[in-house]
């Protein structure tokens, strides 16, 4: 015989008998259930009673705001199940689906899902506050959007051709829709992915994707043509790639979004990158630079001329940290220009030259032009190749102050990745002033940080001070479950000494640089992590997942 969520309470130590009976009594009054009502007395809260249950009836414990749910999995069980039983399927094995219960001893729901799905259910434990959220996630469609679905079937069987979309036709209003509940969840980039078993959609927020909605596959053709004529595309053109822009008034304000195609064995996938003007032009003071770090890049863009790289990966802040130090320098009395590819934001005062590789318009050829332009200050996008790196080098050392980037991982390598290509290690030990290495981290959710003091092994291992306490997010509506919300850099700034400049004569390793570097004060992308970890800016694993990749 089974025993009873009561006694397991009891005999695990975590309520006493009193504190049972009493909540016993309350619930034949109240007809809620016996979880809820010792939450609520404050005698338990939902994390110990998921915890109890895991422990006493050695199920696996699950946090679901950690766990990827395909849109496969979440099809099997139907919605209105899902939110009766307040459960979540999580992965499926062979003949077994995992799924998260807040009350494992639910047999009749077990029985249930097992007939309805056709699997053997193995059950897994959840705080309900946790599965009620992720069920609003996972099955987000609103009803509005599922109308509009509905009526995008029926008009496709009137054959009305694709040019011809009226403005407030469901296709258009769907997608919309999609736009807007984008960009109200602070979305960067919205995926369109026709796969197999239907037109998947996701959004990437705080630089993670995220699954959002499913429709059928023959929902991909109208949807791409919308998306299509909106950028001025081809519509007919299907087996080429293509790219285009355009602005849509979202609540309120405008956004510039640029639109890609892509031919895939299923059809058509469309990326849009949503560009909002205000995330980018912050302020240098607001990009996330600790103190003396941002005393120091401001000491050296006051240099009258010389080159200051900014480094990273791809979607690692750059073009803002750039576009914020052009804010910076931006006066009346300069000629600033930058060449760039492509151009996403365009800045008051900047004359700014779009890169056409087609028309024979590259970095190099763009620079050599600009040169000829009488510049001040010149921003070079990206040095890709020796021609380009020559130019912008030569630009620093006659009078200009010129901006670009590399993808290097840190800062020192970006002296060892201009030697590579080519450049003479004198020529960059005059022209180079600085180096900023960048990453971008997720911050803690402010509506449900908590703090907590790390075990032994991990102060040990990422050397922390002895009593450190470390935070980081629970979980909750504001951030969807993830425990992040926003994002912020850290940062490597390392400043063109003398003793780095004669190891760049030296051609010395990026090895050797950094040691001196860090001898000089510069601290590291790890350093620079850690002291906004312990501030409660992000999380330890955070900086970890991106300093040390």
């Amino acid at each position: 015989m089974r025993k009873r969520f009561g006694d397991i309470l009891v005999e695990s130590g975590t309520v006493s008998q009193a504190q049972l009976a009493d909540a016993l009594d309350e619930q034949k009054r109240s007809k809620k259930r016996l979880g809820e009502i010792l939450v609520s007395k404050g005698v338990l809260d939902e994390d110990a009673i998921a915890d109890v249950l895991s422990n006493q009836l050695r199920l696996e414990r699950v946090r679901l705001k950690n766990t990827v749910i395909s849109p496969e999995v979440v099809r099997i069980i139907p919605e209105s199940v899902a939110r009766r039983y307040n459960v979540v399927p999580i992965s499926v094995h062979g003949d077994t689906l995992k799924v998260a219960f807040s009350d494992p001893l639910d047999v009749k729901a077990q029985d249930e899902l097992s007939f309805l799905t056709g699997y053997r259910i193995e059950p897994v434990v959840a705080t309900p506050s946790e599965i009620s959220r992720t069920i609003e996630n996972l099955y987000s469609i609103k009803e509005e959007a599922r109308k509009l679905v509905e009526s995008i079937a029926a008009s496709r069987k009137e054959a009305v051709p694709e040019a011809e979309v009226e403005e407030n036709a469901p296709v258009v209003k769907l997608v919309n829709y999609i736009v807007t509940r984008a960009v109200e969840e602070r979305a960067s980039d919205i995926h369109f992915e026709p796969q197999e078993n239907g037109l998947i959609i996701r959004y990437r927020v705080d630089g993670l994707l995220r699954y959002v909605e499913h429709f059928s596959l023959d929902m991909a053709s109208p949807v791409v043509s919308r998306l299509k004529i909106m950028a001025n595309m081809d519509i007919a053109e299907k087996r080429l790639p293509q790219d285009g822009r355009v602005v849509l008034k979202v609540n309120g304000k405008d956004v510039d979004i640029r639109i890609s195609t892509l031919p895939t064995v299923y059809g058509e996938k469309v990326v849009l990158r949503l560009l909002d003007r205000s995330s980018v032009l912050i302020g240098l003071e607001k990009l996330g630079l600790l103190e003396d770090d941002m005393e120091k890049i401001s000491e050296m863009i006051n240099h009258p001329y010389g080159m200051l790289l900014v480094t990273g990966p791809t979607g690692s802040g750059k073009t803002t940290t750039l576009y914020s130090i052009l804010n910076r320098l931006a006066k009346e009395e300069y000629n600033v220009v930058t060449v760039e590819d492509p151009v996403e934001y365009q800045l008051k005062g900047i004359n700014q030259v779009q890169v056409n590789e087609k028309a024979g318009l590259l970095f190099s050829t763009a620079l050599r032009s600009i040169l000829r332009q009488d510049p001040d200050i010149i921003m070079v996008g990206e040095i890709r190749d020796y021609e380009t790196a020559e130019l912008a080098v030569r630009a620093a050392l006659t009078g200009h102050f010129v901006l670009s980037t590399l993808h290097t991982n840190d800062a020192p390598g970006a002296l060892t990745r201009l030697m590579d290509m080519g450049v003479e290690p004198f020529l960059i030990a005059s022209s180079v002033v600085g180096v900023v290495a960048q990453r971008l981290v997720r911050k803690i959710c402010e509506y449900c940080k908590e703090s907590y003091v790390p075990n032994s092994e991990v102060i040990v291992d990422n050397d922390l001070p002895e009593g450190s306490v470390l935070y980081r997010g629970k979980g909750c509506e504001q951030c969807r479950l993830s425990g992040y919300r926003g994002r912020t850099a850290i940062f490597e700034v390392m400043r063109m000494s003398e003793q780095i400049s004669a190891l760049v004569m030296k051609k010395a390793s990026s090895g050797e640089i950094r040691q001196v570097a860090i001898r000089e004060g510069m601290r590291t992308l790890f350093e620079d992590g850690k002291i906004k970890a312990l501030s409660g800016i992000t999380t330890l694993e955070e900086v970890l997942r991106v300093s040390k990749s």
